[in-house]
């Protein structure tokens, strides 16, 4: 094996253009193929720039076209020589006008034959491409993504550099306070029988650094949260948190607007229109039955409820008498894709989402009509519905009722989704960024009969709705908001309660004991009693923000190293057994499962 004595990298291998031929330069990177046409040997040298061609023919020093001719894929070179002009040019790669006429030739690293082609859009499955990372980390579709996640945290740090904000960074091991998903927990060598927790986010230490006095925080943190995974949520995933103080709501937004603006013009030369539309959580619910709406296309919701509280159809009748809602969606031009057979698909769906079932009509382009209740219903009632739901010939109307708002908005927000996938209306190459504003404070929570904060109690309630407190909590606002991007929520933020009365009655509404408060958060209020300034801040999820941009399904195609379905990761086989000196150490005996 050669070693790189006497040759340093000049150049990378994708920055080579036409102008640099007659230059001498020296390349290094990983050989993408190797192509032996006898006389002539071609080698495709890669590095995390792009590929240029390396030339060898009989003009080539024996030892080194004999190094060439050994020369595998994935084997480490490094070549001397001087940038030529190629007769046979390449218009699919920017070095396509030019090859290296080699002069010297290193094998610095020889390669096993790899388990998968190192290539874009590589089609071995994802599990295989996991368990060996660091070669599905070659692969140029992977590391444009990281290359562009890199930039987008420069962008990022110097956005808000230049308004201001100081990049602190909070601890990585906390004090455990459970609220919402769980905590990972860490436990003390030194305290046996303590634990640490990694934070779920750095809430409470960046508004303590508003009462420190540094005005404008920011920090890219790492955050983890013990929850079930899905395309959008890894256990542990980074944040570009921020924190400003002397502000209200607007001064936030016009913070994270100018954000946005930035960052999608200097990563993608893409024009963020300013300022973001704005929805409040109710107009986001009635119209789009979600919080975090996709505004790409249309079919919003409409509610039927007045029009069939009286009819004769209890499917319909009954949900409406019982406080309940009757909405639909229009599928325009949609008869064709959404036969009978894929509306029964729909109706499973709708069903496994909570939903008793699904109302249709479809409109024939011929002027006829089939309906799944067209026959429980008069002849003005299906013409009301159908005025309400604008449909012509070759829409599909699809409808559901339940006693439970909540169920109708959800069922029917998923079923506008996956109606608009099986159409194929939504837009690639568009981006809808969306503020929702005045979430509900309170949400109830059925399982333990009792109302729990929607985001977290520090969260300040709107002015107006500090009566209903007490009263009627289905009535608060709070000053939260949420960034959405083409129907993915990319932030949350509010503006912070820091009046220490206020956030002590606050606590004692969510059902925590002055001393359950003070246990959990008590250095906090504590704080606060010292002089705290108004403040308000968001966390972006960075995650989502570039797979978002990139227009990737998955986190994993922007996180360099992520964890699977399970919370497993592949390639290290993490989580793993520790020995018994290790847990002895930490006072810790594992509770064997029972089978």
């Amino acid at each position: 094996m050669d070693f790189m004595t006497g040759l340093k990298r000049t150049n990378y291998c994708g920055d080579l253009r036409i102008t640099d031929a007659g230059k001498e330069v020296t390349v290094a990177g990983w050989v993408q193929r190797q192509r032996d046409l006898g006389a002539l040997i071609f080698i495709d040298l890669r590095d995390r720039t792009g590929i240029v061609q390396l030339a060898f023919d009989e003009n080539t020093d024996k030892e080194i076209f004999e190094k060439a001719f050994a020369a595998r894929s994935e084997f480490v070179l490094m070549a001397k020589g001087v940038v030529r002009e190629r007769s046979s040019k390449n218009k699919d790669i920017p070095t396509g006008d030019i090859e290296i006429d080699v002069k010297d030739l290193r094998v610095l690293g020889k390669s096993e034959t790899p388990p998968f082609e190192i290539v874009e859009n590589c089609q071995t499955s994802e599990l295989t491409r996991l368990k060996y990372r660091y070669l599905d980390l070659r692969r140029p579709d992977l590391q444009k993504n990281i290359i562009m996640r890199h930039k987008i945290c420069k962008i990022t740090r110097d956005y808000f550099d230049e308004n201001g904000f100081i990049e602190i960074e909070t601890p990585i091991l906390i004090k455990s306070t459970p609220e919402g998903a769980r905590d990972f927990l860490v436990p003390s060598r030194i305290h046996n029988g303590t634990f640490y927790a990694l934070p779920q986010s750095p809430q409470l230490y960046k508004q303590l650094s508003m009462v420190a006095g540094f005005d404008r925080y920011m920090q890219i943190a790492r955050c983890f949260r013990d929850e079930d995974l899905r395309a959008d949520r890894q256990p542990e995933f980074t944040q570009i948190d921020l924190e400003m103080s002397f502000v209200d709501m607007e001064d936030v937004l016009a913070i994270g607007e100018g954000y946005m603006k930035r960052v999608f013009k200097e990563a993608l030369g893409v024009e963020i229109e300013t300022p973001i539309p704005r929805l409040t959580y109710k107009e986001a619910m009635d119209r789009y039955g979600s919080d975090k709406p996709d505004t790409r296309y249309g079919m919003e919701l409409y509610d039927l409820s007045d029009i069939v509280k009286d009819c004769g159809f209890g499917v319909f009748s009954g949900p409406v008498a019982e406080g309940g809602s009757v909405r639909g969606i229009t599928a325009k031009n949609a008869v064709t894709t959404l036969t009978r057979k894929e509306i029964d698909k729909l109706t499973e769906m709708v069903r496994g989402s909570g939903a008793k079932g699904l109302a249709w009509v479809r409109l024939n382009e011929d002027g006829s009509m089939a309906s799944s209740f067209a026959k429980f219903m008069t002849e003005d009632e299906m013409k009301a519905i159908l005025e309400r739901a604008d449909a012509k010939a070759g829409d599909v109307v699809l409808i559901i009722g339940d006693v439970k708002n909540s169920i109708v908005y959800s069922v029917l927000g998923a079923l506008r989704q996956e109606v608009a996938k099986k159409l194929d209306i939504i837009p690639k190459d568009k981006f809808n960024l969306l503020w929702i504003t005045e979430f509900p404070f309170f949400d109830w929570d059925e399982d333990a009969q009792t109302w729990v904060a929607m985001h977290h109690p520090f969260t300040s309630p709107m002015d107006e709705c500090l009566e209903y407190l007490e009263t009627d909590k289905a009535q608060v606002r709070a000053k939260a908001y949420d960034l959405v991007l083409n129907g993915v929520e990319l932030s949350s933020g509010s503006i912070r309660i820091t009046n220490p009365d206020l956030q002590n009655r606050m606590f004692s509404l969510l059902g925590l004991s002055d001393e359950e408060a003070h246990a959990k958060f008590g250095y906090l209020t504590d704080a606060f009693r010292y002089g705290a300034p108004p403040h308000g801040g968001m966390g972006i999820g960075l995650d989502r923000l570039v797979m978002q941009m990139l227009g990737c399904e998955s986190l994993r195609d922007v996180v360099a190293y992520p964890k699977v379905q399970n919370a497993s990761e592949p390639m290290t086989e993490c989580p793993a057994a520790v020995d018994t000196i290790q847990l002895d150490e930490l006072g810790i005996a594992l509770k064997t499962k029972e089978n």
